[in-house]
């Protein structure tokens, strides 16, 4: 069985490749004739400009260069598509979702990491999720919440209070955001403690997994894709599959098997701990941490109604999946935006002086509830901007499942000088959704698109913004995406950053150490110091008490 699996594998690996050589020599594809940048490699295409580390610059040059629709050389000459116009982003994310799915590497990929969740579904198995969990993260909810994310947020100041009791000192203050995005998750979320933000304590296992995830995903993509997107992945049973997993002499298959095997033993640990509270009643409720406000604790309440009443409901390995999934996804995100802030605050110290004054005059009688705290301009304004120009996520993908016709709301000029308001795609089209140049279009946000100026969301926006009709669920950006599978937890996000930056600004002064910072763009935007040799991420701040 060994051997039939490794010869099947091998035998669709070669097929795969002819195939890709059929298609970029002989077949002729309607894409051929869109404009894009040339690739000087066949077998890497344009990949490595466009998704490596510092393919931020090249983002942007192919952009104005070839407009809101790019052809993109991909790995072995395979044609592929970047959008960033508006109406074609409809269409694909909003209008077509159906047609436009996640790449099967991408879903099988997040099924074999974190279950079948939110992440790892697709049609009416992904709605029904979405159903069930769309009312735990309602703003009636957040409003719930908020306590939980100051008891936890005072955590952090005081641990910065005392390591700049002395006087400021440099702080990996990435670090300390990503320990405090988990902790949020945790006890907003799952009712369950990861961290106790102190100085001395040790790293959770789960939260060091996460971390090492997207890097080491990254470092099997071209292999992945092929692997996952094979009908041989499903062959045999679960067990069968792990055996093949843990005879091939891979080295960083088997630190993603160990990541999932600490992500899913964690997820069953908490859901069989609030099975038990729930079990033994609203005594035992209330004595977990979430004293059971957590949206575990109500998703899990409205789940055991709807099964009751015959209506739909989670299965255990799917309420097991979204335990991983969510706190995945809200982990690195909120904790790279909450980074990049501060970074850009210390930068430009005038925003925050600014904002403090903000902060400081609002928080005179305490702190802010929910809907006072989402009221605040400047603060908004900012978490708004950073989120516009440097979202943590620059594109996500999606491929046709049928030969399917793109509209466009600009015209294109093809190669053949035919202008085309619309796109015929092949089936098994991947498209690439830019939202780092949807973002930053000039068209759209006008000629200082590219700049980080908070101010603008002070006055009306151009009418532009407005008129382009960015099919995003947030402030007519593409940050958290849109569409069937928007971001369920921007709102939760959005928060989370709200309560941090509220009680770190009013009282420690951030600045810049000195130290050259480069943010890389692989997979999530990650901040690196090239002069500590050291390929982690980390972002030092010069921090201080503010005055």
């Amino acid at each position: 069985m060994l051997l039939l699996f490794a010869k099947g594998i091998a035998l669709y690996g070669v097929s795969w490749f002819l195939w890709q050589i059929f298609k970029h020599y002989i077949a002729s594809s309607p894409l051929d004739n869109i404009p894009g940048p040339s690739s000087k490699s066949w077998l890497k295409g344009v990949y490595p400009q466009l998704f490596g580390p510092r393919g931020w610059d090249f983002h942007r040059e192919i952009a104005e260069k070839y407009g809101s629709v790019i052809k993109i050389k991909a790995r072995l000459g395979e044609n592929q598509l970047y959008i960033f116009d508006p109406k074609a982003m409809h269409h694909v994310i909003v209008k077509d979702q159906s047609v436009y799915e996640e790449p099967t590497s991408v879903i099988e990929g997040n099924k074999l990491m974190f279950g079948p969740g939110i992440l790892g579904t697709l049609g009416e198995q992904h709605r029904k999720q979405r159903k069930m969990l769309n009312p735990v993260f309602s703003i009636a909810h957040m409003r719930e919440m908020i306590p939980t994310f100051y008891r936890v947020s005072y955590k952090l100041r005081d641990a910065f209070a005392r390591k700049v009791e002395d006087g400021p000192q440099e702080i990996d203050v990435l670090s300390w955001m990503s320990r405090t995005a988990l902790e949020l998750i945790g006890q907003s979320g799952l009712g369950y403690s990861f961290d106790p933000l102190t100085e001395d304590s040790n790293q959770h296992i789960f939260s060091k997994s996460a971390k090492e995830l997207v890097p080491l995903s990254f470092k099997i993509a071209f292999s992945r894709r092929i692997v996952l997107e094979t009908p041989l992945i499903r062959l045999g049973t679960s067990k069968f599959r792990r055996l093949i997993v843990d005879l091939i002499p891979w080295k960083t298959l088997h630190q993603l098997r160990d990541i999932a095997d600490v992500i899913h033993s964690t997820s069953v640990e908490i859901i069989n701990s609030k099975k038990q509270a729930l079990e033994e009643g609203d005594e035992s409720v209330a004595r977990q941490i979430g004293q059971g406000k957590d949206i575990l604790s109500i998703l899990m309440r409205a789940n055991m109604d709807a099964y009751a009443s015959g209506e739909d409901s989670l299965t255990e390995e799917e309420l097991t999946a979204q335990v991983s999934s969510l706190t995945f996804a809200a982990m690195d995100t909120t904790s790279g935006a909450l980074g990049r802030i501060l970074f850009l605050l210390s930068i430009h110290q005038d925003v925050q002086n600014k904002l403090r004054q903000e902060i400081r005059e609002a928080r005179k009688s305490g702190d802010l509830s929910y809907d006072e705290l989402v009221a605040l301009p400047y603060l908004d304004a900012v978490c708004r901007e950073t989120l516009r120009v440097y979202p943590p996520l620059s594109t996500t993908s999606r491929t046709t499942r049928t030969n399917t016709l793109l509209p466009l709301s600009t015209p294109i000029t093809g190669l053949d000088g035919r202008e085309m308001n619309a796109i015929p795609i092949p089936n098994n089209t991947n498209v690439i959704i830019s939202i780092y140049a949807a973002n930053r279009n000039p068209e759209v946000w006008g000629p200082d698109s590219y700049d980080w100026k908070p101010e603008r969301w002070l006055n009306p926006l151009p009418e532009t913004v407005s008129g382009a009709r960015i099919p995003g669920i947030y402030s007519h950006l593409m940050t958290f995406f849109g569409g069937g599978r928007a971001c369920i937890g921007f709102k939760f996000s959005q928060l989370e950053m709200k309560v941090v930056l509220s009680l770190l600004v009013e009282s420690f002064r951030f600045s810049p150490t000195g130290k050259e910072v480069i943010w890389h763009m692989s997979g999530l935007a990650t901040p690196t110091v090239p002069c500590s040799g050291s390929p982690r991420s980390q972002l030092p701040l010069r921090v201080e008490k503010a005055a």
